[in-house]
């Protein structure tokens, strides 16, 4: 029933151009705490509620890939007392929702620099994938120390590796087969970029992946996103003309 209901919200045309991949840059925590004389973890905190929510959500309209940018490499730069929280916050999150992902069959994948995170955190995410790789529905992906000049850089390295092994020439890369050697050769590109919080920059994410995503900007930080932004966002997608580059 709460499937139905959400899906109803949708209008004709919106449910016709559902987007397969969404991909959000989840800003304006930080923000939305000061706003509230509250500590900065607080928004993160909260921000995690809207996780929830909007994978529930996303996992309810039928959506097929939704990628989250948890946290950059730049985000190591923070003082170490706000990513020690952010790294509590997700080790509780994955072990609090594994049961609800795996009810709602969702599957889990891992993009960026892992090697980075706390050991026990790397833990609990091993743990979470493996648990939830045989489900179907939503794939969820969460970017974790991701920044994508440095996937970028990585892919060349190994392609550039690939052919002074003479596994392929030089003739042999094109853009499919840098595709293949990024974080998310398995998974396709994004139809629908959501940023929150107003900014306007795509901040080191999926420079490569997001060539003809179409870009939704809301206002809202992102404690506050929930499912009636979320809708209003896609709703705003399917009104845009996808010419990839032609007429």
């Amino acid at each position: 029933m709460a499937t139905e209901k959400l899906v109803s919200t949708l209008s004709e045309q919106a449910r016709k151009a559902l987007p397969r991949h969404v991909a959000v840059i989840m800003d304006g925590n930080g923000r939305w705490a000061k706003a509230r004389n509250l500590p900065r973890v607080e928004g993160h905190r909260r921000g995690a509620d809207s996780v929830r929510e909007i994978v529930s959500a996303c996992g309810e309209l039928g959506i097929d890939y939704l990628t989250l940018y948890a946290f950059s490499v730049e985000n190591w730069t923070r003082p170490q007392s706000e990513v020690d929280a952010l790294m509590g916050y997700l080790g509780y999150y994955l072990r609090k929702e594994l049961g609800q992902l795996m009810k709602n069959n969702v599957r889990l994948q891992i993009i960026g620099q892992k090697w980075r995170l706390p050991e026990n955190v790397q833990t609990d995410l091993d743990d979470a994938c493996r648990k939830l790789s045989g489900n179907t529905g939503l794939t969820l992906v969460l970017a974790l120390s991701y920044g994508s000049r440095q996937e970028i850089t990585e892919a060349v390295r190994s392609i550039a590796a690939q052919a002074v092994e003479g596994r392929i020439s030089v003739e042999d890369i094109d853009e499919d087969l840098i595709s293949r050697n990024l974080y998310t050769a398995d998974i396709p590109d994004p139809d629908l970029l959501i940023r929150t919080s107003g900014e306007q920059r795509i901040s080191n994410f999926l420079l490569w992946q997001v060539s003809y995503a179409e870009f939704v900007v809301s206002p809202t930080h992102w404690p506050d996103f929930g499912r009636a932004e979320l809708v209003a966002a896609i709703e705003e997608y399917s009104r845009r003309h996808r010419r990839f580059g032609g007429l």
